[in-house]
């Protein structure tokens, strides 16, 4: 369940930071860290990969060795989430054991944050959504303020400027499906998201002041603590020579396609589209109009011409270092001043 993209940033940010003796460990369940791939040799030393067994539930209706949600259907992610908070105990322990300077951890772990604060250990939400969507969720006490699924596909009334960010009603209906309601995991998503933002010392999120600054402000102020953008987290190119029998023919096939005639539409690997939606994207009707939309017709030029601005920004790897390296200089510089 755990987010992986601190696997390969921090280590990264910690090297261009130099060498000060500061140490990773990486959380998870075992299925989970045994996917993930090889480190670098130059990380090895950086970083402890740490398995903690997910907890036997009885009747939890999850498949055979399912620990992330890339292993379980949609509908099964609640009972995945309810699994994964019966590893507060060996957490706890864990953290007891151990008493790292600071504890990173994304929205799914609630109960984090009130065993870090008895434990005296400093912790930061990570985030890998934007601010604009952590300030449409809203802080802990507008949790209440939206009972039905059409006060999801309005803005919403804290933000203090004129924005279009909301969810069409059909995505209500779908993602929230489960989150607002709690027969599966116990609690909803939005409680989750609710409990982290507001027990956590600090937030820090995918993000950057040069990309959303009007929604980070919105966010500090939400919930009157640091918000700290860290950058997109660019991935590390780096060759550990494995190489599948699926990517090689995928490039042979490519290799032979004429420049500029092929179209990749990455839904990523969290996207399980059912049976309707592969029918209507194997169509292409709706991919094919929002190319031509964007890629030829006037009305798109607006499109083309955001893209080349935020192209300098999204591919400076220097610029996105310089957030990394100012986020891990403020944990050093305010470790002391949190836990006093």
């Amino acid at each position: 369940m755990a987010s992986f993209w601190p696997y390969d940033s921090l280590p990264r940010a910690r090297q261009a930071h130099g060498s000060k003796g500061h140490h990773i460990s990486f959380i998870s369940t075992p299925r989970n860290i045994d996917r993930l791939p090889k480190l670098p040799p130059n990380w090895a030393s950086l970083i402890d990969l740490v398995k903690l067994p997910l907890p036997h539930m009885e009747k939890n209706n999850l498949p055979e060795d399912a620990e992330a949600t890339i292993d379980v259907p949609y509908n099964k992610v609640p009972y995945l989430k309810k699994a994964y908070d019966a590893l507060q105990d060996s957490m706890a322990r864990f953290l007891q054991d151990s008493h790292p300077d600071w504890l990173l951890f994304d929205f799914v772990p609630y109960w984090l944050p009130s065993i870090a604060r008895k434990l005296n250990i400093p912790n930061v939400f990570f985030s890998i959504y934007t601010a604009a969507s952590l300030s449409f969720i809203g802080s802990k006490a507008h949790l209440g303020e939206r009972k039905n699924p059409e006060d999801f596909a309005v803005p919403p009334s804290w933000v203090p400027f004129p924005t279009t960010v909301t969810l069409r009603f059909f995505e209500v209906m779908k993602i929230f499906q489960d989150s607002l309601s709690s027969d599966k995991s116990d609690v909803t998503d939005l409680f989750r998201f609710g409990e982290v933002l507001d027990g956590c010392d600090i937030v820090a999120l995918r993000s950057s002041m040069e990309f959303e600054p009007e929604w980070l402000r919105v966010l500090e102020d939400l919930h009157q603590k640091p918000v700290l953008p860290i950058g997109q987290l660019p991935t590390v190119v780096y060759d550990n020579g494995d190489e599948t029998d699926t990517w090689v023919w995928m490039k042979d096939w490519l290799d032979k396609q004429v420049k500029g005639s092929v179209v990749y539409v990455a839904f990523g690997s969290e996207a399980k589209p059912n049976q309707e939606e592969l029918t209507e994207i194997a169509l292409g009707d709706s991919v094919a109009k929002s190319l031509r939309l964007v890629m030829v017709e006037e009305e798109g030029k607006i499109y083309r011409d955001k893209a080349k601005e935020l192209k300098g920004l999204f591919g400076d790897r220097t610029s996105q270092d310089r957030y990394l390296d100012s986020f891990l200089d403020y944990l050093i510089s305010h470790l002391k001043k949190i836990c006093t």
